[in-house]
């Protein structure tokens, strides 16, 4: 199957614009060619865009991700370092999801306190609303 370039963008939910850009420094191979010389974008193609959106999900930064890229043209020799930059990507995102926990928690506390509070000024004993509900 393949796909124009505004397909390929709707599918991958990337621009145009981004899917010429991935082309131009080499996250992505340059896609088939129709008979007409238009881009032709594979089933292939569709899965690397939706893996390079994952890496950037996480805060990748592009230079990693072309060294990925680059890597991945060698095919399994590159395996060991293309393991390496996923493990090291892998302990960035779980740091930054245990700092976002510590935020969530802070929110969760203040949140709880001005229910309290509400409560409070409402003269709601807790427990009270569920009565009068």
């Amino acid at each position: 199957m393949s796909y124009s370039i505004a397909e390929a963008a709707r599918r991958s939910g990337l621009s145009i614009d981004t899917l010429r850009y991935y082309e131009r420094i080499k996250l992505l191979d340059p896609p088939a060619r129709d008979t007409a010389g238009r881009r032709a974008y594979s089933d292939d193609d569709l899965n690397w865009l939706g893996f390079l959106t994952k890496l950037r999900t996480t805060g990748m930064p592009i230079k990693s991700m072309r060294e990925y890229a680059s890597l991945r043209r060698h095919g399994v020799a590159s395996a060991g370092r293309r393991k390496a930059l996923l493990v090291e990507q892998r302990r960035s995102v779980a740091e930054r999801i245990a700092e976002l926990q510590g935020c969530l928690d802070v929110l969760d506390y203040k949140i709880e306190n001005y229910e309290r509070v509400e409560q409070k000024v409402l003269g709601i004993e807790p427990g009270m609303e569920e009565i009068s509900a």
